[in-house]
């Protein structure tokens, strides 16, 4: 499966192209998730979800500088589903009850949230994307060369 490529227009250049998560980075995540929500997993919520938010934690924090946003958001749900599958077969819940569980008098979704931990939402981390630095950047001269100096 090959990645999608933008073509070249005013704008951009060789040097800022933009880079994209690969396949198999996204499908060894989804797999770490599925043998950490299986059905026959008798794995603790509290332990589980630790393990699943250090693997989402991480894997935003290296992915939040590509173009990931879409990505970043089907993995969210993809994992959201995990869990709710998980928890409905391990309670044997109907969909009518994760609603009352997870739905306010409003309507609106409440994070899951089980044995204390909040599952980490992968939707909501910021991507920054060729961030201006200006005086950050440390000059690579040293500080008597900056200044003019006399060739003569």
């Amino acid at each position: 499966m090959s990645r999608p490529k933008r073509p070249w227009s005013a704008g951009w250049s060789r040097t800022r192209s933009p880079c994209w998560t690969s396949w198999p980075a996204r499908t060894w995540t989804k797999r770490k998730i599925k043998t950490l929500t299986q059905r026959l997993s008798h794995l603790d919520y509290k332990i589980a979800l630790i393990r699943i938010n250090q693997i989402l934690r991480g894997w935003a924090n290296y992915f939040k500088h590509a173009v990931a946003k879409h990505t970043l958001q089907r993995l969210h749900t993809f994992v959201w589903w995990r869990v709710i599958r998980w928890v409905m077969h391990r309670h044997r819940m109907t969909w009518r009850a994760i609603q009352r569980w997870l739905r306010t008098p409003q309507g609106r979704w409440k994070p899951i949230e089980l044995g204390g931990i909040r599952l980490f939402d992968l939707g909501r981390v910021s991507i920054t994307r060729y961030r201006y630095r200006g005086n950050a950047i440390p000059s690579p001269w040293p500080e008597a060369l900056i200044g003019p100096t006399s060739t003569a």
